[in-house]
């Protein structure tokens, strides 16, 4: 049934970049704050200004993480270790928490402006597989995940959420851990084994991969299919419209 597994009963959906086309908003925010962060470090301290790149720093350390953990994990690829902060630091503060602030009012500033684009062939699956009888969750680490669904008007398209609120609320580790994914499938009453990950996200699959659930489907937007299949996609498309004449 729609290129899954018979044993499938519900599917879990990644949000940015597998639903929505917010993976390209989280990338120029990652890349403004960092860059902004950088360039004023590298005109105190007298160090050579490196720019955040969009593709692979995107990928490698933020993409598909939750927001602290994509800053601490950049930060520590180039050798700067900052305080942790406190989370109602001003943004743009030289903490964790404050770059991270900042970060996340770009992104709330760049959707309020543009809107949400979505991917047509997600928007088709996800109401074929509601109407096959599939259940439906939304797991994505944005603490961002209600608004962007109620502006994409695809809040009725999901019987569940697990997003950054729900896990900062729960102490649920983020991707790669398989915990929210894991907690998705319980929302829906479902085994692991029942359920389908959809993923654009190379941390994403490792999440999927390590809950071991009935398939993982990687999405590959930006020319890395070769990376998600390493990293635990059982299959990958380009688009999910692509599964939808396989039997």
């Amino acid at each position: 049934m729609l290129g899954l597994p018979e044993a499938v009963r519900g599917c879990l959906f990644d949000l940015d970049g597998v639903v929505t086309r917010t993976a390209t908003v989280h990338a120029r925010a990652w890349k403004e704050t960092f860059d902004a962060f950088l360039r004023k470090r590298a005109d105190e301290s007298g160090e050579p200004f490196v720019p955040f790149d969009p593709g692979a720093d995107y990928d490698q350390y933020v993409d598909g993480r939750p927001r602290l953990d994509g800053t601490r994990g950049f930060l520590e690829s180039r050798g700067i270790t900052l305080p942790e902060g406190e989370p109602d630091d001003p943004p743009g503060s030289p903490t964790i928490q404050g770059i991270s602030n900042a970060k996340n009012d770009l992104v709330l500033e760049l959707l309020d402006r543009d809107g949400v684009e979505v991917y047509d062939g997600s928007v088709r699956y996800l109401h074929a597989a509601r109407d096959a009888g599939l259940r439906t969750a939304v797991v994505s680490s944005s603490a961002n995940t209600a608004q962007v669904l109620k502006v994409a008007g695809l809040t009725d398209l999901f019987e569940a959420r697990i997003d950054g609120v729900v896990a900062h609320e729960r102490g649920l580790p983020g991707k790669p851990a398989p915990d929210t994914f894991l907690a998705g499938a319980e929302a829906l009453g479902l085994a692991p084994a029942q359920a389908a990950v959809f993923e654009d996200a190379l941390a994403g699959v490792q999440a999927g991969k390590a809950g071991h659930f009935g398939i993982v489907v990687g999405v590959d937007r930006v020319g890395q299919a070769d990376a998600l299949r390493a990293h635990g996609a059982d299959v990958v498309v380009s688009d999910l419209a692509e599964l939808m004449d396989q039997r």
